[in-house]
């Protein structure tokens, strides 16, 4: 899996703004995949950790909906850390990234917007398959 880090984007989420408040929106063309599933975390201690894993086909969108975290990107190569904190601006994790979240602040949202539906055997969890699988 040749996946690199370099493919990893923040992408802009379009959004209406008025006095009233902003309405941001996610459809089929903000991100360039269809979602099967959406799921969110909330109420994660500061002190959590959440992820610790890559998926095979999987691809990921995240979006902190309130607050702020870290997320720790790894392509087997290189690692990076994005401090997502803004609703309007989306992480989009292609196949074959190792991703790690921690650094929740209080009251943080973490929207997943993901493109298949849950499945054990996408997922690689332990860190030294991972470093198999990206060599294959």
């Amino acid at each position: 899996m040749k996946t690199t880090i370099s493919e990893v984007l923040i992408l802009e989420i379009p959004k209406v703004s008025d006095p009233r408040g902003n309405l941001a929106v996610i459809e089929k063309e903000t991100i360039p995949f269809s979602f099967k599933r959406v799921y969110y975390l909330y109420d994660v201690p500061s002190d959590a950790y959440r992820g610790g894993h890559a998926h095979i086909q999987q691809q990921e969108f995240l979006v902190a909906l309130s607050g702020s975290f870290d997320v720790i990107l790894d392509d087997g190569n290189e690692r990076i850390q994005i401090t997502l904190n803004k609703p309007d601006k989306g992480l989009l994790i292609p196949v074959g990234i190792w991703r790690e979240l921690d650094g929740f602040s209080s009251g943080s949202v973490c929207l997943v917007l993901a493109s298949e539906e849950y499945d054990e055997n996408d997922y690689i969890r332990d860190y030294s398959n991972f470093k198999l699988f990206k060599r294959s």
